[in-house]
């Protein structure tokens, strides 16, 4: 299966409750479908007592499972807490968008998206030239502004 099919068919389930199991998950979810797969994200610290970071990824064997399983158990409660049911999000890469250990600048995409061409550079340039030959005196024209208040008529 591609990625992109296989991120259609997966459902990101949040606000979990630490007593929610891999089992609990998929005996939730095997009504809307054929479950491939279930994780259940540990944390990051390993002094950590929990047992999950309080949301998993449940991915079916078909999109349509998972679209059923989204309209159903959205804002549905489990081991008495509301839980988020949408669908799963690309992981982001780690050397992309805010958190990464790369200058934004240095990243590929932002390169593609914002460099600039040498042709508009040398348009640029050029723009900036001509304003500066046609430079005038600011103070021009401002030769009866020396009184205050309204002028006579």
């Amino acid at each position: 299966m591609s990625d992109a099919a296989r991120l259609k068919s997966t459902v990101y389930v949040g606000g979990l409750e630490n007593a929610v199991s891999q089992q609990t998950l998929h005996a939730a979810f095997v009504p809307f479908g054929e479950i491939v797969d279930i994780s259940l994200p540990k944390p990051d610290l390993p002094s950590s007592t929990d047992p999950h970071r309080g949301f998993g990824y449940v991915e079916f064997e078909q999109a349509g499972d998972a679209k059923e399983a989204i309209d159903n158990m959205d804002q549905s409660e489990l081991f008495g807490r509301v839980i988020k049911v949408a669908a799963a999000k690309p992981q982001k890469d780690q050397n992309e968008g805010l958190g990464s250990k790369t200058a934004i600048w240095e990243q590929e995409g932002w390169l593609a998206k914002n460099a600039v061409s040498d042709e508009d550079r040398l348009a640029a340039q050029q723009a900036r030239a001509g304003s500066e030959e046609r430079l005038e005196d600011p103070m021009q024209g401002l030769e009866g502004l020396d009184v205050a208040g309204p002028k006579p008529i």
